[in-house]
């Protein structure tokens, strides 16, 4: 009776392990040098396909698809955001209906500043150096990189439009994308669904190991205090104080503040270092940024994921509206 048991066991953790491997394979990817990467995305959540054995990885990527891969792939949202009412598509673009699949897609790249024609059109093909372009796009508003300042010569070149030229660059120095046998990247050239998931699979890629490298930075930083004071019934004036620094160089922000259900309004700022080669009077100063938030909510601060670069920055006394 044991033996009967531990063979029926193995027997369904075997067809359990071959049903769930093949249940996220495509039939038409099987022995494709991209098959792995497109699969990985597949497990992700990140793209479907045209059924669901179906990938069509030489198939072209329309802008719908490439935009909508993009979006899912780097994980693009605008949960920071606060709006009065629910921005449509139809308030940025004029060929993107609403209710379709893919709105929401293009109203998220929008908003996080992919810069997308007003009148795209959703079904026209995508090309490569259209695809790098917003990619790149995308990829720069997951965090602040550092890329090797070096000229990689791409063979047709002189076919790049310029305004994506620099997007490109970038995306073959971090190895996201890459040139052909010849040294061509084929800018004009349709992207294919293969070749846009290779490209969002190795930006994932580049974006998880520099997160896991970045070291963690604390929530506030140890010389930064907040005081509340009230300003009428409704509303209490948040004032962000940064120590005691040594010249006007030295400058505190307020990025955004965000309004959550618990009452909680979070007050996000950063810090401004002097900008070098400028000359500051020697004065001790306090930096300081306030913010109006309503009474109804418990303000707290939290330091933003770029704080800490020098120069340029929004003005030191910043207000904010309070969430009304």
């Amino acid at each position: 009776m044991r033996k009967i048991c531990k063979w029926a066991l193995a027997l369904t953790m075997t067809l359990t392990l071959t049903f769930s491997s093949s249940a996220f394979a495509f039939q038409d990817t099987k022995g494709l040098p991209e098959e792995a990467k497109i699969l990985s995305l597949k497990e992700a959540g990140v793209i479907g396909g045209i059924d669901k054995n179906t990938f069509a990885p030489r198939g072209q990527m329309t802008f719908a698809q490439g935009i909508h891969m993009i979006v899912k792939g780097l994980d693009l949202g605008i949960d920071n955001l606060k709006f009065v009412q629910k921005p449509k598509a139809s308030d940025y673009f004029t060929n993107v209906p609403d209710k379709s699949w893919y709105a929401s897609s293009f109203v998220i790249a929008q908003l996080n500043g992919l810069n997308i024609p007003k009148n795209v059109d959703p079904n026209k093909p995508m090309t490569r150096e259209q695809f790098a372009h917003y990619l790149f796009g995308a990829l720069m508003t997951t965090g602040d990189y550092a890329f090797i300042e070096i000229w990689i010569q791409i063979a047709d070149g002189k076919n790049v439009a310029s305004e994506y030229m620099n997007s490109i660059q970038k995306l073959l120095v971090a190895k996201i994308a890459s040139l052909d046998g010849k040294g061509n990247f084929r800018p004009k050239d349709i992207v294919t669904r293969a070749e846009a998931a290779v490209m969002v699979h190795d930006a994932r890629k580049f974006v998880k190991s520099h997160k896991e490298q970045k070291p963690e930075q604390p929530d506030v930083d140890k010389d930064v205090s907040m005081q509340v004071d009230k300003v009428t019934d409704e509303v209490n004036k948040v004032t962000l104080t940064w120590g005691e620094k040594p010249n006007a160089g030295y400058r505190i922000t307020v990025d955004r503040i965000e309004f959550h259900e618990d009452g909680k309004a979070v007050v996000y700022y950063s810090l401004h270092t002097p900008i070098p080669g400028h000359m500051y009077a020697q004065v001790i100063t306090t930096p300081k940024a306030e913010a109006f938030v309503s009474a109804k909510y418990t303000p707290e601060i939290k330091r933003s994921e770029n704080s800490g670069y020098s120069g340029a920055g929004v003005s030191a006394e910043a207000s904010v509206s309070s969430g009304e």
